[in-house]
């Protein structure tokens, strides 16, 4: 079974894009699902996360890791 994490993001967030190269090239897809979450559709995640993302957030601990991460960071992260 895979481990979910869902990532905050939104449209036109070049830091966004930054996020998600590093997860795309650190997580194996056959181990880790990645549910993106469109901050904009919904105002209690615009109040949350508006300033914030992106986010990286496990929903089984409700830890959360803010821009700026890398590969080890990430890794960290996801090993507490």
């Amino acid at each position: 079974m895979k481990e979910e994490l869902i990532f905050y993001t939104t449209l036109g967030c070049h830091l966004c894009d930054q996020a998600r190269e590093v997860y795309q090239s650190t997580l194996n897809p056959d181990y880790f699902h990645v549910q993106e979450v469109e901050i904009a559709e919904q105002d209690t995640l615009i109040e949350r996360y508006g300033t914030r993302i992106p986010v990286l957030k496990n929903p089984l601990n409700h830890q959360e890791i803010e821009w700026p991460f890398d590969p080890d960071s990430l890794m960290q992260f996801l090993s507490d």
